[in-house]
């Protein structure tokens, strides 16, 4: 089976929920399945730019991202959180191989068109997965940054969730798992939801019951389904250990995003 992996969050900055992460993926690729994995590393761009006196700030979950804040994103995301998730999958003996959106001309972006204006965010316009194909036959892991190059030639930073779902499009993946620092999608009452309709999805937004960067992480979640991935699971990464049993036998953790 094809898997698009989404990793971000505490999933990325704690240890031993890194360890989990890399854990499971590397043991999906030895049942036999191919595995691509997306990350984020928004915590780690919003610190490099602290300590260079930037300061962040964001409309509906999406980082406003002048010139400056574009190349340091390139450089934290692209380069430091990349190879490092390189690295530990490399720990476990599972090759992996780190890209961006730009390498190859994997995952072509446009200006993303808001009001008020985000600077140099993204979204994906074209893809070629020829380049995740050919890391798949020689057994490895592509492991993707949420940077794309547009076609005027300049790097946009693009929300990861976005890219996920672009990729797992783009791959015709059977699932794609994004793993999360949340326990899954709440309801009003704050109690986890086991399945969600995207037709829920519009009317949770409106009400607030859903707002920040889980507004784009559904709508991913939505954009996937809508477009034939098969199934689409917001897991906590502290339940990643559960990832390769999801499409053989029943998972209580996080939510499950479906059609209907």
């Amino acid at each position: 089976m094809k898997f698009v992996v989404k990793l971000g969050g505490a999933g990325l900055e704690v240890p031993a929920l890194l360890e989990g992460c890399v854990r499971a993926i590397a043991e999906l690729v030895r049942d036999g399945n191919q595995v691509a994995v997306v990350h984020g590393g928004g915590a780690q761009l919003t610190r490099t730019l602290k300590e260079m006196g930037k300061t962040s700030e964001f409309v509906n979950g999406l980082r406003i991202t002048d010139a400056e804040t574009r190349d340091v994103a390139l450089m934290v995301l692209a380069g430091r959180v990349n190879k490092s998730l390189v690295a530990a999958l490399g720990a476990h003996g599972q090759p992996a191989v780190g890209l961006s959106g730009g390498d190859g001309l994997l995952f072509r972006a446009r200006k993303k068109r808001t009001v008020p204006d985000l600077g140099y965010v993204g979204e994906i316009a074209a893809s070629d997965p020829r380049w995740i194909e050919a890391v798949w036959q020689l057994s490895g892991v592509p492991v993707l940054s949420s940077m794309a190059l547009g076609f005027d030639g300049e790097y946009y930073n693009v929300n990861a969730d976005e890219m996920a779902a672009a990729c797992s499009i783009a791959c015709r993946a059977d699932a794609l798992v994004f793993l999360t620092d949340v326990p899954g999608v709440k309801d009003a009452n704050g109690d986890v939801l086991r399945w969600l309709s995207i037709d829920q999805i519009a009317e949770m937004a409106k009400s607030e019951v859903i707002s920040g960067g889980m507004l784009p992480k559904l709508a991913a979640c939505r954009e996937a389904l809508l477009n034939g991935v098969k199934r689409v699971r917001i897991l906590p990464a502290e339940a990643a250990g559960s990832l390769p049993d999801l499409c053989t036998s029943r998972v209580a953790h996080g939510t499950e995003v479906m059609v209907a």
